[in-house]
C-alpha cells in the first residue's frame, strides 16, 4: 500500500497559510478578534538587487507569521489526517 502523497500535504499547508493570513487581515478590525492578527514578521526589510548592467535581478523575502495563519496550518494538518 503506498503512503498519502506529501504533495497534498503541502498544498494544504500553503491553503492554510494563505487563508488563515486572509482571516487575520478581515478581523484586525474586531476588537476581540483582533489577536488573530498579532504575529511576527521577518525577511529582507530593503531587496537585494544585483545589477550587471543589462540584466537587473531583484532578490527579496518577507514572511508574516499570525496567530490565524497557525491556526489555518494545524486546520490544514488535521484534515490532511482525515483524507
Amino acid at each position: 500500500m503506498r503512503g498519502k502523497n506529501y504533495w497534498v500535504l503541502l498544498l494544504l499547508m500553503l491553503a492554510g497559510v494563505v487563508i488563515g493570513g486572509f482571516v487575520g487581515d478581515l478581523t484586525k478590525t474586531i476588537p476581540w478578534l483582533s489577536w488573530l492578527n498579532t504575529g511576527q514578521s521577518f525577511g529582507f526589510d530593503a531587496p537585494l538587487i544585483v545589477n550587471f548592467g543589462i540584466l537587473v535581478i531583484t532578490f527579496g523575502i518577507n514572511i508574516k507569521i499570525t496567530m490565524a495563519g497557525i491556526i489555518g496550518m494545524a486546520a490544514a494538518l488535521v484534515a490532511y489526517r482525515l483524507i
